[in-house]
């Protein structure tokens, strides 16, 4: 029984024991330091989609990343908003959440809206590009028009 016991004890001490650091390769690296490596992962990719080091992937995939993020933000408020019960003039009768999707596509008011939709989309996707160059880093979607002084 006492053996039992101080094999616990020992095993459990074992796991505050620090760990020896393995050696991360010279690609991985250059990302060490950037928004996102933080402690205890470091950089994190696990499935090694920027593995060869290349700082111009890592930008577009930053880049993606914001502004799918953006995007969802703005599809949670789109929802609680259409919940509470505000439609846009002309979608008074759509329903909301998932049941908006059959009515959409099935009556011309649906339609109306969709086009709407599309409508807005494209607007926002050129005027929320990098058309100029001015992005100071990736997903910097000002374009010069809005400087609060980051």
């Amino acid at each position: 029984m006492k053996t039992a016991v101080f094999a616990t004890l020992l095993a459990t001490a074992a796991a505050f024991a620090p760990a020896a650091e393995k050696a991360s390769s010279s690609a991985l690296s250059s990302f060490k330091d950037d928004y996102g490596a933080i402690a205890p992962l470091g950089f994190f990719d696990p499935l090694g989609l920027v593995a060869d080091g290349e700082q111009e992937r890592f930008d577009r995939l930053r880049y993606v990343e914001l502004k799918h993020g953006r995007v969802s933000m703005l599809a949670v408020v789109g929802y609680l908003v259409t919940a509470a019960g505000v439609r846009f003039p002309g979608a008074s009768d759509v329903p909301d959440g998932f049941a908006a999707f059959p009515y959409l596509h099935t009556t011309e008011d649906g339609k109306t809206v969709l086009m709407q939709m599309l409508a807005f989309f494209a607007v926002a996707e050129m005027v929320n590009r990098d058309a100029f160059g001015l992005a100071e880093f990736p997903g910097d979607f000002r374009n010069g028009a809005l400087d609060f002084g980051w």
